[in-house]
């Protein structure tokens, strides 16, 4: 917002909340932002955004990151959103088979892959879908695994060793970020390879990513505020659906590979 010409206390104020990767208290927190009566709504991931949509249908909102925004029922097109709701979305259902292949290409031998998915995100319903539809032309084996608390993701992890999973791929989910290295100590513990749609689970000790740079979707959203800011209505600006795209990994691999 800097480089657009914006100085925060001069003719710029932010309000920052956080659910802290808890969903259930989205609704409330979002109501406490709508008080403050803002100019403009940022919010991230799939639940934040069905939070805010379901408060407001006036007040301008911008999505920094969500997954497959039509399906989702937040806008009706990428070139004309149609109503409060734009912003950017992060296609990790499109991009979820490149994370398979990134799995088979460190563990050719691969027989079955653990997708954790958060039972209250429901844009991993459609992530799901592809990678088993990914699944099918490679003879490997899905399961899916359900995490909403940090107890869950334990849990989690000790049924995909029961189910034999060789490696794991983690949905796109603000919850998850949030826990990325409880995820990826859980993973080496199982000595089983962790794939993301996020560098920061790399950086928080996680095998490799491929998928947008939360830092730059953020940047990227500034634009949008500022569009907003001189006038522009949600409605008439187009959706970037284009991610910068980047891939990542650590040093701190498991030895043992299917």
């Amino acid at each position: 917002m800097r480089k657009l010409g914006y100085v925060e206390g001069d003719n710029l104020a932010i309000e920052y909340r956080f659910a802290e990767g808890k969903a259930e208290r989205l609704s409330d927190l979002v109501a406490e932002l709508l008080e403050l009566k803002p100019d403009v709504l940022v919010v991230a991931g799939t639940p934040a955004v069905r939070a805010a949509q379901e408060a407001s249908t006036s007040v301008p909102i911008v999505m920094a990151t969500t997954n497959d925004p039509i399906g989702s029922g937040f806008v009706e097109g990428l070139a004309r959103p149609g109503g409060n709701i734009t912003g950017l979305s992060n296609l990790s259902t499109d991009l979820s088979p490149k994370l398979m292949e990134m799995l088979r290409s460190i563990a050719p031998k691969l027989s079955r892959v653990a997708i954790l998915v958060n039972p209250t995100n429901q844009s991993h319903a459609p992530v799901v879908a592809s990678l088993r539809a990914a699944a099918q032309g490679v003879n490997l084996e899905i399961g899916t695994v359900e995490a909403a608390t940090p107890q869950e993701i334990e849990r989690a992890f000790s049924s995909m060793n029961q189910q034999s999973a060789g490696a794991v791929i983690v949905a796109a989910d603000a919850f998850f970020i949030q826990q990325g290295r409880q995820i990826a100590d859980l993973a080496r513990k199982h000595w089983m390879p962790s794939v993301f749609s996020f560098r920061e689970q790399v950086d928080a000790g996680g095998l490799m990513s491929y998928g947008q740079h939360l830092a730059d979707n953020f940047r990227r959203a500034a634009t949008y505020v500022d569009k907003i800011f001189k006038g522009a209505k949600p409605a008439d600006c187009r959706l970037s659906s284009r991610p910068n795209l980047n891939w990542s990994s650590t040093s701190k691999r498991p030895r043992r590979l299917a």
